[in-house]
């Protein structure tokens, strides 16, 4: 490993604060973590959950034989991320050292130090139902690659029931923004889907229907990311297996979701994960004002991947058993991020 950190990580939401490769922090953030209480609207680096990506009306209709919850209505009618004080907001235990891990699916790693962060997340914290306890491991390591040194970061979700409830929903993901302009802007970006199947949403962002092809761009397809356009903030599936999704995708494959990279830097980027779906997000609303020396941070400043189960999958009973956590069973996940300077 190299003397500089490649990666580094913060007790508040579990934070990814930097991901260097050539010289570049690839992610948006803060130089400190007070800077993130502050001014982190946008979710930067954050776990997200008890449930990443929306809810409809901010209710849970039907858990614990036919009970409803009531959750925090932040994102117009809709829960947005866990809630106003979701996961990524709260203060994690960490990191603790846990060794030296391998990435299964990513072939062998040099380095592979690894840390955990914990998080106990209380029966009707923010309206959820049940007492959960979260971890999060991350694993840090190089590969070469065609006589390139390719950065890897794994992250690994593991969430579990414990008490207050016989039922609850899960939906962790890591909301990092990525640029790999060094710029302000993600203009010039070259992009590449998993797939061209997404869910169609309303106005609020919850889903209307199952799986659909998707119109703005093609999967599979290079495109380039313009000052504008496309707009993107929208859920694609590579999974369209709804009710056969496990509730721990830990020993699913690994699937790339997403490769883009950028002419100047030559800086590649790949986002891999077993999740059945990810958001993929141009973001449109970042609005960060300038702050400890750095640049403000606007519309376009990053793009985010966010591998997950269907959105309001929840709500859905054709869709729900992926997000369904019962008491003596475990949510799992794995996210694989490579990236590397031609």
């Amino acid at each position: 490993m190299a003397d500089a950190p490649v990666a580094s990580f913060l007790p508040l939401g579990a934070i990814i604060q930097e991901l260097r490769v050539g010289g570049l922090n690839i992610v948006q953030g803060f130089p400190t973590q007070e800077l993130y209480v502050s001014h982190n609207g946008p979710f930067f680096g954050e776990t997200i959950g008890r449930v990443a990506n929306r809810i409809s009306n901010a209710k849970l209709d039907s858990l614990n034989g036919g009970k409803t919850y009531q959750l925090a209505a932040n994102n117009g009618v809709n829960n947005l991320h866990g809630g106003v004080v979701g996961w990524g907001k709260r203060i994690w235990n960490g990191p603790t050292p846990v060794g030296i891990r391998t990435i299964p699916g990513v072939g062998e790693i040099e380095g592979g130090e690894s840390v955990k962060f914990a998080l106990t997340s209380e029966d009707g914290d923010e309206g959820f139902p049940g007492t959960v306890e979260a971890t999060v491991i991350y694993t840090v390591g190089k590969q070469v690659q065609d006589r390139k040194e390719v950065v890897v970061l794994g992250i690994e979700y593991e969430a579990e029931l414990v008490g207050g409830a016989d039922e609850t929903v899960i939906n962790m993901t890591n909301h990092s923004y990525f640029n790999l302009t060094g710029g302000p802007s993600i203009e010039g970006t070259k992009v590449t889907l998993a797939t061209n199947t997404y869910l169609p949403v309303d106005e609020g962002g919850i889903p209307t229907g199952g799986p659909a092809p998707f119109s703005k761009v093609q999967g599979q397809t290079p495109f380039v990311l313009g000052a504008q356009e496309p707009d993107i903030d929208d859920c694609f599936v590579v999974n369209e297996a709804a009710s056969s999704i496990p509730i721990d995708t830990r020993s699913e494959p690994l699937t790339k979701l997403v490769s883009a990279s950028h002419p100047e830097t030559n800086i590649h980027l790949e986002v891999l994960s077993t999740e059945p779906a990810f958001q993929f997000y141009t973001g449109k609303y970042i609005d960060v004002p300038e702050v400890a020396g750095i640049p403000a941070r606007a519309a376009r400043s990053g793009f985010c991947v966010e591998p997950s189960r269907y959105v309001n999958a929840a709500n859905v009973d054709e869709w729900k058993s992926q997000m369904l956590l019962k008491k003596g069973e475990k949510y799992g996940t794995r996210i694989v991020y490579r990236a590397w300077k031609e």
